[in-house]
C-alpha cells in the first residue's frame, strides 16, 4: 500500500516567552491527514497558528510534540541531512516571497533544485515545467525582469519540476494582484493531481474554496473542516472561528 502524503497526529508547538519565563503555545494538539491529489487550504483569523502549523508539517519547523509522516517517513528523530534529502525528494515549496535566486535565469532558478540535489539535470522536464506555467518565453530572464505574478509561476515550475507528493503553499497569492493571482491558483489547483496533494496557508477566502477540503483553525486547534465550500461558507465559518475566540 502507498503511503500518504501527509500525516500528522497531535502536533504542538509553543515558543518561549520574551522575556524567558514562560512559554506561549501555538499549535495545541493538531491531527490530519491528506490524500493523494488532494488539495487541502488551511484558514483561520490572525494569529490562530496557520503558517506555524505549516512550518511543523513540511518539517521546516520541530514540533514541540505529536509526530509529523511525510510519504511514510516519519520526520522525528531525522538528521538535518536525512530531513534535507527527504524534501528534496518528497516535498516542493511555493512561498509569499518567491524565494528565487536573484542572479539566475527562470530557467535556472527551475532546475536548482535537482542541482543540489546532485542529480543529472533533466531539460525537458525543467523545459516541460515553464511551459506548464505559461513561461516559456521568459525562460532566459532574470527574476528583476519579471512581474511579481511572473517570479510566483517561475516558483511553482520550480516546486512542480520533479514529481514530489506534497506541496506546501504559505500565502502564494497574497503579493499578487487579482488577475495574477487568479492564474497561481489555477495551476496550484492542477498540481493536485494524481498521487500529488498540496496543503495551501491562505488568507483570501475565494482561493480556500478553490480546495477538496478546508481547515478553519482557530487559537492552534482545528476548530471545523468544510468540503466543497463555497467563498460564502468559507468566511462564514472563519467568521464564527474569530467570534468564539
Amino acid at each position: 500500500m502507498t503511503a500518504l502524503p501527509l500525516i500528522a497526529h497531535d502536533v504542538t508547538k509553543s515558543f518561549p516567552d520574551r522575556d524567558g519565563t514562560g512559554v506561549t503555545p501555538v499549535l495545541r494538539g493538531v491531527s490530519l491527514s491528506v490524500q493523494p491529489g488532494e488539495l487541502v487550504s488551511v484558514v483561520g483569523p490572525s494569529g490562530s497558528g496557520k503558517s506555524t502549523l505549516l512550518h511543523c508539517l513540511s518539517g521546516l519547523e520541530s514540533p514541540t510534540s505529536g509526530s509529523v509522516q511525510i510519504a511514510g517517513t516519519a520526520l522525528a528523530g531525522l538528521s538535518g541531512r536525512s530531513l534535507a534529502r527527504l524534501r528534496r525528494e518528497h516535498v516542493g515549496f511555493v512561498f509569499q516571497s518567491y524565494n528565487l535566486i536573484s542572479s539566475l535565469t527562470a530557467w535556472d532558478n527551475v532546475a536548482l533544485p535537482a542541482r543540489l540535489a546532485r542529480r543529472r539535470v533533466r531539460e525537458d522536464e525543467v523545459d516541460r515545467a515553464l511551459a506548464h506555467v505559461g513561461l516559456t518565453e521568459r525562460a532566459r530572464f532574470k527574476p528583476a525582469a519579471l512581474s511579481g505574478g511572473q517570479q510566483q509561476r517561475v516558483a511553482i515550475a520550480r516546486a512542480l519540476a520533479v514529481e514530489r507528493d506534497i506541496v506546501f503553499a504559505d500565502e502564494p497569492t497574497g503579493a499578487l494582484d487579482t488577475t495574477a493571482g487568479a492564474q497561481v491558483l489555477a495551476l496550484l489547483r492542477r498540481a493536485a493531481s494524481g498521487q500529488r496533494s498540496v496543503v495551501m496557508v491562505t488568507h483570501d477566502l475565494e482561493a480556500a474554496a478553490l480546495a477538496d477540503r478546508v481547515l478553519v483553525l482557530r487559537d492552534g486547534s482545528v476548530h471545523s473542516e468544510l468540503r466543497d465550500a463555497s467563498a460564502a461558507q468559507v468566511l462564514d465559518a472563519v467568521t464564527r472561528a474569530g467570534v468564539n475566540a
